[in-house]
């Protein structure tokens, strides 16, 4: 880990046995990161420190010689060059679908998105289907609000740049610029016939990964889109406030993955103790347990698809596997390999490929995903709320 900082990532007190583990998804900060969502870890003497983190593909992750990449990183700045691009060039060559390479700013807004905080102006941008930038989503209380912006208004220019020819990623690295709060940032603004600057000053705002609420027919339908810092008591405590005949729909598509340690709270919320994941660190086998005192009686149904990830899919395996929720959806991503990161001659992190993490069964998650009990394509919820039905857990 990188030296003099304090990773909090997990907190394995109660919940770990074995290495500290943090499992970190891919593509947030460049795709999510107007909302935020994304590693930190807590530093444990004579434990190795390993990182899961998620990404895109499907063969068999390969394995990166970290003291060879330290030394090609060294002999490039030797050499006048970056040792963080000789890295990234190294990591590319060798195969590892998972591993990367970040710089110092990079690895921080990593640490920050997953405490459940960002900088920013508190919108979320995307594609409409005119092929313009349009806001999806303003969040109550950040600047983006206070100012009167609204989901569908128009992003013409940031900071007199026009967004039309960008990426939605390039975009949203320009609403966030050096993630310092308190700095500003102009957003020309359209809204039907309506033009106008928005002059917006950055803040630390927080996430809200987990959604709860009621459906009518008592059902409780608990959404978790990231396993950032607090998600899994959030979901804990929200199956303990439930009625006792209330059924749950626990939400997990687009779920791009976390922190480990959430989803195994999250896990306990649903499970008396016992194992959630098996994993190896360089051949060496550890796991992951569930805390005890869960609601093991309350009817389950868990909704996945192809963007159910990492974290995710951990949590996922656990309750399929020890039979305690019935899965609805389709496969999910497949993402299981573990990554430690450490840190390069010039102050960079290079996250490596050291293994990979298993179901309570044995199934392994990388390269396959899970298959759910049920596959169901655009009705899911629908399907999902039948079974929860079927269970007892709905009208």
């Amino acid at each position: 880990m990188p030296a003099g900082t304090d990773h909090l990532c997990i907190r394995p007190r109660g919940v770990f046995r074995g290495a500290v583990l943090t499992l970190v998804f891919a593509g947030v900060l460049a795709t999510a990161a107007a909302t935020g969502a994304l590693p930190r870890q807590e530093p444990a003497a004579g434990r190795a420190e390993a990182t899961l983190r998620a990404g895109e593909g499907a063969r068999d992750s390969a394995t990166v010689d970290s003291a060879a990449l330290n030394r090609a990183a060294a002999d490039a700045m030797a050499d006048g060059k970056s040792g963080k691009q000789a890295a990234e060039e190294f990591v590319s060559r060798s195969g590892d679908r998972w591993g990367a390479v970040y710089d110092k700013r990079e690895y921080a807004e990593f640490e920050q998105a997953l405490d459940g905080t960002y900088t920013g102006v508190g919108l979320s941008a995307g594609r409409a289907a005119d092929g313009r930038v349009r806001v999806t989503r303003v969040q109550s209380g950040g600047p983006a609000a206070r100012a009167g912006l609204r989901a569908g208004d128009r992003l013409v220019f940031v900071d007199g740049r026009p967004v039309d020819g960008l990426s939605v990623s390039e975009a949203v690295a320009l609403l966030r610029g050096d993630g310092v709060p308190g700095s500003t940032v102009a957003l020309r603004v359209e809204r039907g016939r309506a033009a106008w600057t928005e002059t917006l000053r950055r803040a630390r705002l927080a996430t809200d990964p987990v959604t709860v609420r009621r459906l009518d027919d008592g059902t409780l339908m608990i959404r978790v889109a990231a396993f950032t810092k607090g998600a899994g008591t959030r979901v804990r405590d929200a199956v303990r406030a439930a009625p006792a005949d209330a059924g749950v729909l626990l939400d997990l598509r687009g779920n791009a993955g976390g922190l480990v340690a959430e989803a195994a709270v999250a896990a306990s919320a649903f499970l008396d103790g016992g194992l959630v994941a098996t994993y190896d660190v360089e051949g060496e086998q550890r796991a992951v347990y569930a805390e005890g005192g869960g609601d093991t009686g309350r009817p389950l149904v868990a909704l996945i698809d192809g963007g159910t990830m990492s974290a995710a899919e951990l949590l996922t395996g656990a309750l399929q596997d020890r039979g305690r929720a019935v899965t609805v959806g389709s496969r999910t991503f497949g993402k299981g390999s573990v990554q430690m990161p450490s840190t390069l001659p010039d102050g960079s992190v290079a996250e490596l490929t050291v293994g990979h993490y298993r179901t309570p069964a044995g199934h392994a998650v990388d390269g396959r995903g899970i298959t759910p009990d049920l596959t169901a394509g655009e009705r899911a919820e629908e399907r999902a709320k039948t079974v929860l039905s079927g269970l007892g857990g709905g009208s």
